[in-house]
């Protein structure tokens, strides 16, 4: 089983195929285990890395460095250490609050970035964060319950649904300490100075974080475009694998000059 120590903590990655590099970063209490529908396309031409953020799924549960500085810190590390060349990164959700820092404070590092229905400024604007928080920590089983079927677009297997929340109930309680920092984050203001390529994946029907987030960011962040993902929510990488997967596609396709002139 392939374990990175960094920072002090331990992390889980797997590291597949050959080719241009990939780095998949799931969302809030998940794990890499979310990108199965993506493993079996892009490894045949592409080297994927996925990995369990500190705190979920098979990654350590520390107490500390359960921040965005923290997440980001363990990124550059796991890419430094796996010797990554210009790795695209796909976050969904948080994971795309972490690729965004990650863009913003290490551009030289990355060849894009690509925000899966990405949180963004929304967390500091449209969440009862700090309700949420006191909810989780009364009644963890419950909330996970009422909350994250919510994530998903009506008529999504209730068994998809389920092992969402199974894998959460698996990671450990001090991820929710990423809710004080969400509190206040906004990316608005440094999205003109990303100096990545960077296009948006979204949902379309997405109630958690509304569409529109992303056409904002993506309206301040120069080149970007947005792709919709009909009749998908929160999750499209997980709801629509077919459709995702063909518009990770040209994605990558149109970031593909801007890494080749870069390397």
């Amino acid at each position: 089983m392939p374990y990175l120590d960094v920072n002090d903590t331990t992390l889980y990655y797997e590291d597949e195929g050959t080719g241009p590099a990939l780095l998949f970063l799931h969302g809030w209490g998940t794990s890499g285990r979310t990108w199965g529908a993506q493993l079996p396309d892009f490894t045949r031409d592409h080297r994927v890395v996925t990995v369990d953020w500190r705190g979920c799924g098979r990654s350590s549960r520390p107490v500390l460095g359960n921040t965005l500085a923290g997440v980001v810190d363990d990124l550059v590390a796991l890419i430094d250490v796996l010797r990554l060349d210009r790795p695209v990164v796909v976050g969904s959700s948080i994971g795309a609050i972490f690729g965004t820092e990650l863009a913003l404070r290490r551009p030289e590092l990355l060849g894009g970035l690509i925000p899966v229905d990405g949180t963004a400024y929304w967390a500091s604007t449209g969440l009862p964060l700090a309700e949420l928080a006191d909810d989780l920590h009364r009644d963890r089983a419950g909330t996970l319950a009422g909350w994250v079927p919510q994530w998903y677009a009506p008529g999504t297997s209730p068994a998809l649904i389920d092992w969402t929340v199974r894998q959460i109930l698996d990671s450990g309680v001090h991820i929710d300490q990423h809710f004080r920092s969400l509190g206040q984050y906004d990316p608005r203001p440094d999205l003109p100075g990303l100096r990545v390529p960077v296009h948006y994946l979204h949902g379309e029907l997405d109630t958690e974080i509304p569409l529109e987030v992303s056409r904002t960011c993506a309206a301040l962040t120069p080149g970007a475009e947005v792709d919709v993902i009909a009749g998908a929510g929160h999750l499209p990488h997980q709801e629509r694998p077919v459709e995702f997967n063909t518009a990770l596609r040209a994605a990558l396709a149109r970031m593909a000059p801007y890494a080749h002139a870069a390397t």
